[in-house]
């Protein structure tokens, strides 16, 4: 589950990374802990921001397309977010870390269709 993009930013790619795992879940009502190095996805989550952007819309609020995803798959699961330090000698986050190193560095890099410098703090409505 590894693909580079481009015409895109980093938190759109760590949002996308819980949502390409996420949507690889065979099982609804699964019981999952997600580590990041992402506070903005962790903290979106945790701290219960993603819903009240969702509650406004989304209104000036980045990615709103990658968080609408996000919400219709986090509903089916039982999803708990847990933070963790970049860079500090974790296996599995320095295994991403290459992972996504390796993958940005393709001749065959997709486009992030979703994302628009132009209207980054607009909301889909």
């Amino acid at each position: 589950l590894s693909e580079g993009y481009r015409l895109t930013t980093n938190n759109r790619m760590e949002l996308m990374a819980v949502i390409v795992g996420l949507e690889a879940l065979k099982k609804p009502g699964s019981d999952v802990v997600v580590y990041t190095d992402s506070k903005y996805v962790a903290d979106a989550v945790e701290q219960g921001w993603v819903f009240q952007w969702e509650s406004k819309y989304f209104k000036k609020k980045k990615n709103p397309d990658l968080w609408i995803r996000f919400l219709g798959i986090y509903r089916n699961h039982n999803i708990k977010f847990v933070w963790i330090k970049g860079h500090s000698s974790n296996p599995e986050n320095e295994l991403c870390d290459r992972m996504a190193v390796e993958a940005s560095g393709k001749n065959s890099l997709l486009e992030d269709t979703g994302y628009s410098p132009e209207s980054e703090n607009n909301s889909l409505f």
